[in-house]
């Protein structure tokens, strides 16, 4: 609940000249101590206009300066080849500001200078549109990787016959 300057001047006041002391009168009124001090600090040092509601604007720890933004804006209007990342580094090894490329990319975009790349779409069949008739037709090799605790890092490689699914030879190497 939000006081009028008027009702905290006059819990001020109440305050100061009850025979209870401060933190039972304070106790009795609802009002917690640090909240009474601040208002008591602020009417010492301005007065009745010190009690107004103070609307601060607070800047989050880690809100990029517009100073630093028009940088962004300018160096990536300056090299328009460059993408967020190489930005990000042209900015941190020249200006001596460093500054995420993700962060780049951000301010990059809510200015429009960022469009999205031409994708080519490819859909997978569902089928082989040359499918295997017999055995040893066609085959298929894969390659995977692994890492066994204690043991490091292996290399499966497989061949299988895409006709009959059947694996062919299949070697576990280190390398």
């Amino acid at each position: 609940m939000r006081l009028s300057v008027a009702e905290k001047q006059e819990i001020i006041i109440l305050v100061d000249q009850s025979d209870l002391g401060v933190n039972r009168t304070l106790k009795q009124l609802g009002i917690h101590k640090s909240t009474f001090y601040n208002w008591y600090k602020a009417y010492l040092k301005k007065g009745t206009g010190g009690l107004a509601a103070a609307h601060k604007t607070r800047r989050q720890w880690n809100t990029i300066p517009e100073e630093q933004r028009q940088l962004v804006v300018e160096v990536a209007l300056e090299h328009p080849v460059l993408s967020p990342r190489e930005l990000a580094v042209k900015i941190t090894d020249e200006q001596r500001i460093f500054i995420s490329e993700s962060s780049v990319y951000r301010i990059l975009k809510a200015k429009g200078l960022v469009t999205t790349p031409a994708h080519i779409l490819l859909s997978a069949s569902n089928e082989f549109k040359d499918k295997a008739c017999f055995v040893h037709q066609l085959w298929q090799t894969d390659f995977t990787y692994f890492k066994i605790l204690g043991w490091g890092w292996y290399y499966l490689s497989t061949v299988l016959d895409h006709y009959s699914r059947f694996i062919i030879h299949w070697e576990l190497c280190k390398t």
